[in-house]
């Protein structure tokens, strides 16, 4: 798989039938390997091991409704009491990070209600924040450690 931008971790892959398959830690189950999931797992081991973020707080792949269809998010970071506090969207690295990207992030945002949105091809990371008051989005430099006091 491609060398991805984030610290090296250690991610198991088996081959099963001539197929890779990668292991969720939040899932706790072994899952297909496609581009998009293994920037997702590069993003789960960034969140617990460089950003603080208890595991058990973490939601991956969970179906929201917006507006009257449902979608599934890439992953959630709540905090103790389960309020969301941030929403990570993936892409395959061949993907673009775009404003089709954030518009995305934004829609499903309309449901969750995080003060932070992270959107990210493992290539490139941007980090946002929800201004409260408006419901706009303001580019941030990075993403502080959990439980992301701004």
């Amino acid at each position: 798989m491609i060398k991805l931008n984030f610290p090296e971790y250690e991610i198991k892959i088996i081959e099963n039938d001539g197929k890779l398959s990668v292991f969720d830690p939040v899932r706790k189950k072994y899952v297909a390997l496609t581009p998009e999931e293994w920037v997702r797992q590069h993003v789960l081991r960034f969140l617990v091991r460089e950003k603080n973020v208890p595991l058990a707080l973490i939601g991956v792949e969970a179906a929201i409704k917006v507006f009257k269809t449902t979608k599934r998010f890439d992953i959630v970071v709540f905090d103790r009491n389960k309020t969301p506090l941030l929403l990570v969207e993936c892409k395959a690295p061949s993907v673009a990070v775009s404003q089709v990207t954030l518009d995305q992030a934004v829609r499903y945002n309309m449901t969750l209600n995080v003060n932070l949105l992270m959107l990210t091809n493992g290539l490139q990371h941007v980090i946002c924040k929800v201004l409260p008051s408006t419901g706009n989005v303001q580019q941030i430099p990075a993403l502080p450690d959990y439980p992301f006091q701004l």
